[in-house]
């Protein structure tokens, strides 16, 4: 089976075929760094993450995913916190590499800013003024929605319908009310580069369109985001880009993950339900918050609720669990029907069904081959999907701090356990038990002796 996935410029599954043979080029939109990162952020960045490992698998991938570091909402934390700009976009892009590597998210391949290209920029919206795509008005550069017909085809919505859902500024200068900024007017004490215009900075939408243009080209395979960014953000990259490069195809296929809400509610600062990723952390593995993530198809809702990470805490122990015994050996192939799952517009959901299936069958297994085999494919599907690489006596006992005894206490008292089993004294025996149960330790007696895991939250 092909890789097929959901192309939201044509709402329907299509096969996947790169423009060419054997590489692939894909953009993400990345973190505006004014903030801490939030669940909803980490979402694209894991999705995408895992079909960037998918693809890699086939082709010769060319990955960028953006930081914007030129931004209103950037502006105004700064002059809130009163620290330069440059200190607010420093700290926040550290911290959004930090806490996405902490769920185990692999580096882009490019990871372009967007002050590096005000250049081009600056170069793309002369040549939208020069072919009457865009025009400019009071010290502003605006695009002129109604010279390109196909406008608000990627949301398959009416022009007109479009703005009257959207946040649209009104402004005097415009000539149509849905005509978006590509270049503004920068104060003193804002950011701004000299252009032809003025002194100003570049709108949102046109700092993507160029930083693709100059690391991808005018064409790539794929383009990503939240569904959040179909209108405006990628509904204007996608208008600008096509004029600007004289009507070539923009972007091959469009991808769009849904929400994350919280307990049936949408995250938001008014409601105060807003998760931020370092929070998260102090409460469950960065692995157990990527599995949390993946349990639901990326393009559907996921709806965040207490019961989420203790979920996928279990969900993981039972994964680890089955491979403890099994030795890790030579590196082997994801299951056919993990892979298939995987190729049907990354169901991530049916993936990790497969897993646990394969857990459970070597669970089962008494042949030492079989069991071998079957932990091979079941650890490839783990790296496909950025899970499974820690020890498992090691995840299953967890980190120190995570639980009140630190390993060595536990294993301190195992021993003395153990002293008063071979001494008879089975009262301290059992009262050193209760102590370990207390402090969610879970004790394996066995024939080859005693082993622990710290219980799932």
């Amino acid at each position: 089976m092909s890789l097929t996935l959901h192309n939201t410029r044509t709402r329907q599954k299509e096969a996947f075929v790169p423009l060419r043979e054997g590489e692939v080029t894909m953009y993400v939109c990345g973190p505006t760094v004014y903030s801490f990162p939030h669940i909803g952020n980490a979402r694209p960045a894991v999705v995408f993450d895992v079909l960037a490992r998918l693809l890699r698998t086939r082709y010769r991938l060319t990955y960028a995913r953006n930081i914007t570091d030129i931004d209103d909402k950037i502006n105004k934390a700064a002059a809130e916190q009163g620290v330069p700009i440059g200190e607010i976009t420093d700290r926040f892009e550290a911290v959004y590499r930090e806490d996405m590597a902490a769920l185990g998210v692999q580096p882009p391949d490019l990871e372009p800013q967007a002050t590096d290209h005000v250049p081009g920029i600056i170069d793309m919206i002369a040549r939208l003024i020069g072919s009457g795509h865009a025009y400019a008005a009071e010290d502003h550069v605006l695009f002129r929605v109604r010279a390109y017909a196909d406008y608000g085809a990627l949301s398959g919505r009416d022009r007109r319908d479009l703005l009257a859902g959207a946040r649209v500024e009104v402004a005097p200068y415009k000539e149509d009310a849905g005509d978006f900024v590509l270049w503004k007017p920068s104060t003193p004490d804002l950011p701004g580069w000299d252009s032809p215009w003025g002194r100003g900075r570049p709108g949102w939408h046109i700092e993507c369109s160029a930083m693709i243009a100059q690391h991808l080209g005018p064409t790539i395979d794929i383009h990503g985001g939240g569904n959040d960014l179909i209108f405006p953000h990628h509904e204007n990259e996608l208008a600008q880009s096509t004029c600007a490069h004289g009507g070539q195809l923009f972007v091959r296929y469009w991808l769009h993950n849904g929400f994350v809400n919280v307990d049936h509610a949408k995250m938001s600062k008014s409601l105060g339900n807003v998760l931020l990723v370092r929070n998260l952390l102090k409460e469950a593995p960065g692995e157990a918050i990527r599995l949390a993530l993946l349990s639901a198809h990326y393009r559907q809702p996921l709806d965040w609720t207490s019961d989420v990470l203790p979920e996928a805490r279990r969900k993981l122990d039972r994964l680890y669990g089955a491979l403890r015994d099994v030795p890790a050996g030579e590196a082997g192939q994801a299951d056919p029907d993990f892979i298939a799952a995987l190729d049907d517009d990354l169901n991530t959901p049916k993936a990790l069904a497969v897993l646990f299936d394969l857990a459970r069958t070597i669970n089962r297994s008494e042949s030492t081959a079989e069991r071998q085999d079957l932990a091979a494919r079941l650890r490839a599907g783990g790296r496909l999907l950025g899970l499974l690489g820690e020890d498992p006596e090691a995840w299953l006992q967890g980190a120190e701090g995570q639980g009140s005894l630190t390993a060595a206490a536990v294993e301190a008292l195992l021993a003395q356990r153990l002293a008063a089993r071979q001494s008879r004294d089975f009262a301290t025996a059992d009262r050193i038990r209760d102590e370990l149960v207390a402090n969610r330790i879970v004790i394996l007696d066995g024939p080859e002796g005693t082993r622990w895991r710290r219980a799932g939250n």
